[in-house]
């Protein structure tokens, strides 16, 4: 068939999912309610990331009986984020939307997306205003994280926003040029720019299952997020380096005269300890800081490919039109 007459769907709906198995089948059911108003050709991709659960059988029934429903099964979990890539790498349509499949982020939202897009914005994310169902401290420390990225990161990165958003095809084609293994996709999505629009809307609970992000790994994704988008870190050290050097100075400048003016009295263990340690700590946090860019430098001369697929399975929901990137 001739490429410029292959057929598209308009929309495509990217869903990673990491052991969802409980909640899939009510995320279908909403997801079909409510891209339906839109009365234009739809596809979901799911993307399997390396579930241990019925996330994968839940998938394959839903093919056996909507014609809608794509699946990518990637070999192994390679995390959200890399899931989220594959997604995007396979979604067909003239506008893509991602959301979590846990419900938190409601899919009768996406009609108000779909409006923002026709009246011209590139990218539509969708804004949390209240945050049901996280922890006080969890709050805590996704305002605070938000807020050193605006203060650190070389793009601003809206406010209480996660990946829950639509993006045009060229926004999507932007994204999917940008390759690197340590991937941040709401700092990637900010990077690649476009005109832009916020929607808001109450976050709710999870529907069913738990949590997959303890804090250590909210932590983790909160280093690489800031590892990825700031070199400011470094700045520090080099700031911290400077400080040390100053006090150090000082400190020798002060020994040197009250060793003229009122002898050499052997000076304190507790105080020596002090500063031995002192100093000790503060290289060590720079070695940690340069330790994690030139962890990421090794991770990217290695070239290896992003993620693996073990298996994809298309949708056959179409629309006439030229392809996306033609």
């Amino acid at each position: 068939m001739d490429t410029q007459t292959q057929l598209y769907p308009v929309f495509s709906v990217v869903v990673p999912m990491f052991n969802e198995a409980e909640v899939i089948g009510e995320l279908h059911r909403r997801l079909t309610a409510s891209m339906a108003t839109l009365e234009a050709p739809w596809e979901v991709i799911y993307v399997n990331d390396g579930s241990r659960d019925a996330t994968l059988r839940a998938v394959e029934m839903l093919q056996c009986h909507d014609s809608r429903v794509a699946l990518v099964n990637l070999s192994r979990n390679f995390g959200k984020e890399i899931a989220t890539t594959a997604g995007l790498d396979h979604a067909r349509g003239e506008a893509v939307i991602v959301i979590d499949a846990d419900l938190q982020d409601p899919p009768e939202l996406i009609p108000r997306l779909v409006d923002a897009w026709r009246a011209g914005y590139d990218t539509v994310y969708a804004q949390r205003r209240l945050r049901e169902g996280d922890t006080w401290l969890k709050k805590r420390t996704a305002a605070a994280f938000y807020r050193i990225m605006r203060n650190l990161g070389e793009v601003p990165l809206p406010p209480n926003v996660g990946d829950f958003r639509l993006m045009s095809r060229r926004v999507v084609d932007a994204v999917q040029q940008l390759r690197e293994h340590h991937r941040f996709m709401k700092g990637l999505f900010a990077w690649v720019g476009f005109p832009s629009t916020a929607v808001v809307y109450d976050r709710q609970p999870r529907g069913a299952g738990t949590t997959k992000w303890s804090f250590w790994k909210l932590w983790n994704f909160a280093i690489e997020g800031i590892t990825s988008f700031s070199i400011a870190p470094l700045k520090l050290a080099t700031y911290l380096g400077l400080a040390v050097a100053l006090f150090a100075v000082l400190f020798g400048a002060q020994l040197i005269m009250r060793t003229l003016l009122f002898g050499n009295p052997v000076a304190g263990y507790p105080s020596l300890m002090a500063v031995i340690l002192f100093l000790g700590g503060t290289q060590l946090v720079t070695l940690g800081i340069i330790g994690e860019y030139l962890g990421r430098i090794f991770y990217e001369t290695k070239h290896r490919p992003l993620y693996l697929v073990e298996r994809f399975t298309p949708s056959h929901a179409v629309n006439a039109q030229v392809p996306p990137g033609s």
